[in-house]
């Protein structure tokens, strides 16, 4: 499954090769720095995209389009990696080879994917549709507020923003309410027409299918003048004085205890898979000493785990708690973290959370979402560290990488979120 790339005016082609799927997956991924000034309008685009097309104004027009495709799939939606703002755009359908009396599939799928990128509804030719453009500014508004509700969420959120102010990764990926409340159509469609004339674009076709056709569909459809990569802007890097303590109180009843490190290592570099498999032991799995020290052992967590920002150089740990509890909680992490800086964990423990980070890998690469997502992560980093070759440098990690990996760590924000009685 050698993933095959190929540059060309305006985009680059990733060709992933497998007759393990019956389907054939399109993605295209547009990649821009994140800034302030456009982060809504952006967070905003896949909605009114999914809504429909010139050649199916209506949201029932385009599902029928899909269903005729053999019940095709499309997402639309946007992420935050690193300091890059992500759209994605993908469909998915079956492969003509295992529809009996088929062989328009590919065209018709490829003119779709066409459509729904370079022709979306609009009202005369610039604007959106302002019916689609309200109804989905509402949806994001809702969205918006979900976020606020779920309180593990809204914890996260509000842990980067402490954590990260001085620095662009502290944007909000759904974007802010102030600045919906005063966009119009115009001046979202124009802004729409500059991501596809600068936005870093890389198209992936994955499936048993011949490349030679598709190639040329998009050389005809898909070429634009050679785009200057925008890179983000470098943020300094902050300096530690001390520990950054965060206390917030709502009427809630289990309070969210979320903390902020900084790793000083991502995805590019050498130590990167010795840091996965330390987070491996620390927190990813419910054999991982949060689990088991916080919440097990001690019952005083709902939930207690780790995760890392590999493009950023960061690593959280979540937990939900007693809001009598933080002192203690808070404690007990920390132990967790001085207990891997001192390589207290067993070769046992080290070989079975590799096997864990492995098997997660290899049922990633089980589907077409996977793949695209583990070859747009090199992309992203700027770094070529296939799956394969990601598996081999995680099984042949030592404890003295894993130890010296927890040196480099230090914690950076507590942020709690409590009860108006508590902390």
């Amino acid at each position: 499954m050698e993933e095959q790339i190929s540059h060309h005016d305006g985009f680059t082609l990733h060709f992933i090769p497998t007759k393990k799927f019956k389907t054939v997956q399109l993605t295209a991924k547009l990649k821009a720095p994140l800034e302030k000034d456009t982060i809504t309008k952006r967070a905003l685009l896949p909605y009114i995209l999914q809504q429909g097309t010139e050649q199916y104004p209506t949201r029932s027009e385009l599902q029928h389009q899909l269903d005729r495709l053999y019940g095709a799939v499309l997402s639309i939606g946007g992420a935050k990696k690193g300091d890059y703002h992500i759209l994605t755009i993908r469909l998915e359908t079956a492969n003509e080879k295992y529809v009996a009396n088929e062989s328009s599939t590919m065209h018709d799928m490829l003119e779709l994917f066409k459509e729904i990128i370079f022709a979306p509804h609009r009202t005369g030719e610039k604007a959106f549709d302002k019916k689609i453009f309200n109804r989905e500014k509402q949806t994001l508004k809702q969205k918006m507020a979900a976020i606020t509700d779920d309180k593990m969420s809204y914890a996260n959120m509000r842990l980067i923003d402490e954590m990260c102010k001085d620095e662009t990764y502290k944007l909000h990926v759904h974007g802010y309410e102030s600045q919906l409340n005063e966009l119009t159509s115009e001046e979202t469609y124009s802004y729409y027409k500059e991501v596809l004339e600068q936005d870093q674009l890389d198209l992936y076709v994955v499936g048993d299918v011949e490349m030679s056709e598709i190639e040329q569909f998009f050389l005809d459809n898909f070429s634009r003048h050679p785009v200057p990569q925008r890179e983000a802007a470098a943020d300094e890097k902050p300096r530690m004085e001390k520990i950054n303590e965060v206390i917030e109180k709502q009427q809630i009843q289990q309070a969210k205890l979320h903390i902020g490190y900084r790793t000083q290592i991502v995805f590019a570099d050498a130590d990167y898979p010795a840091l996965h498999v330390f987070n491996g032991l620390l927190g990813g799995f419910p054999s991982s000493k949060l689990f088991l020290n916080v919440r097990e052992k001690n019952s005083l967590a709902y939930y207690a785990a780790s995760r890392m920002e590999s493009h950023k150089g960061l690593l959280f740990i979540f937990s939900g708690i007693a809001p009598a509890d933080y002192t203690k909680a808070r404690q007990i992490i920390e132990e967790q973290m001085t207990a891997m800086k001192k390589g207290d964990f067993t070769d046992d423990e080290m070989d079975k959370t590799k096997e864990l980070i492995i098997n997660q890998l290899l049922e990633t690469m089980d589907n077409p979402v996977g793949l695209v997502e583990l070859s747009y992560q090199q992309v992203v980093a700027g770094a070529t560290l296939p799956p394969e070759r990601l598996i081999h440098a995680i099984q042949v990690v030592t404890k003295e990488q894993i130890i010296a990996v927890a040196e480099k760590i230090h914690e950076d924000t507590v942020y709690l979120l409590t009860d108006k009685g508590g902390a």
